[in-house]
């Protein structure tokens, strides 16, 4: 059992065998204004996708209806500024993900936000690894094959940018290869994918979740994934360390974050929340069906993994020269 997963059920252990763990419990955390939860990009990516599948479970259990609001922007700069600006009552949280709260944290020179200290995180959902999908008519089936490709073409090949963990897994990548790329910004996961299927660019790098339905019907085709092992939905597709671009591992990362100052009592019951709906058979299995690996994790636990990967992406931009914004 890898990390992650033991994270994930030794925190649901202690909440099935926590008392006072009732919906009338939770609902005395907040109040009885609906709860708002941010997303940074369009309908239909991974940070939209996995919060929808949460609300139902989440909605029981803190007894509060809670709306889905898609800011779409460039890296979802423009929802999160917004989340940190909001009143720090428990009635507005931002969904985050590793591009959102470690990646923006250096990528950007001017960030109208600061995600380690505007946020409180409060869970983690889920981590996965990224494919690099290419429009099928593209050459080749390996990553080498295609870094062929690419250096026929001047200037390179148009990737859409769904995000800033995307752009900086790519941006390393190219580095790795020694090829130039054109990067396209695009508001999310799901205007990428699109983007890629019509041929409006070349190649994206996304998750699992936003690419599996197409690559199985032939409308995308994969050259690799960017983790340090393979995805059990995709298991035919091999890694990029596999295919000799040694020591990459990107993962993408989903988690729920509240306004920094925000009463412990409001972040506390939405992690509990995070939690259950995790638990619950139906929501683990379509998060098994698209990839994703459930965390579920406390917020002082979820707090190391956003300052280790703020500091491990900054490393990154450095070492590897890409240009900050």
């Amino acid at each position: 059992m890898n990390t992650l997963t033991t994270t994930f059920v030794h925190a649901a252990a202690v909440l099935l065998c926590a008392s006072g763990f009732a919906t009338a419990a939770l609902a005395q955390n907040l109040s009885n204004r609906p709860v708002r939860m941010i997303v940074g990009s369009a309908p239909g990516g991974p940070s939209d996708v996995q919060i929808r599948l949460l609300v139902p479970k989440m909605t029981e259990a803190m007894g509060v209806t809670i709306i889905v609001d898609n800011r779409a922007s460039n890296n979802g700069i423009v929802g999160m500024e917004i989340a940190s600006k909001s009143l720090p009552d428990g009635n507005t949280f931002a969904v985050g993900n590793s591009g959102t709260h470690a990646v923006n944290a250096y990528l950007y020179k001017n960030l109208p936000y600061d995600p380690v200290r505007d946020f409180t995180p409060v869970s983690q959902f889920a981590t996965t690894g990224m494919v690099v999908a290419a429009n099928a008519r593209l050459p080749g089936n390996s990553i080498q094959e295609l870094a062929a490709h690419a250096k026929t073409r001047n200037g390179g090949l148009n990737i859409a940018i769904p995000g800033a963990t995307g752009e900086l897994a790519g941006d390393a990548l190219w580095s790795a290869l020694k090829i130039k790329m054109t990067n396209v910004q695009y508001k999310g996961s799901a205007p990428s994918e699109l983007a890629v299927v019509s041929g409006e660019a070349d190649i994206s790098l996304l998750t699992p979740l936003a690419t599996l339905k197409n690559m199985q019907s032939g409308r995308i085709k994969v050259y690799g994934i960017t983790s340090a092992t393979r995805s059990p939905v995709m298991p035919d597709v091999p890694t990029l360390a596999e295919q000799g671009v040694t020591g990459y591992d990107f993962q993408f990362w989903n988690g729920l974050f509240a306004p920094a100052k925000t009463p412990d009592a409001a972040v506390r019951a939405a992690y509990k929340a995070i939690v259950i709906a995790l638990q619950s058979p139906e929501v683990a299995e379509r998060f098994r069906q698209l990839g994703l690996v459930p965390v579920g994790n406390t917020p002082e636990e979820f707090r190391v993994i956003v300052n280790r990967d703020v500091e491990k992406f900054r490393r990154i931009i450095i070492e590897s020269g890409i240009p900050r914004l």
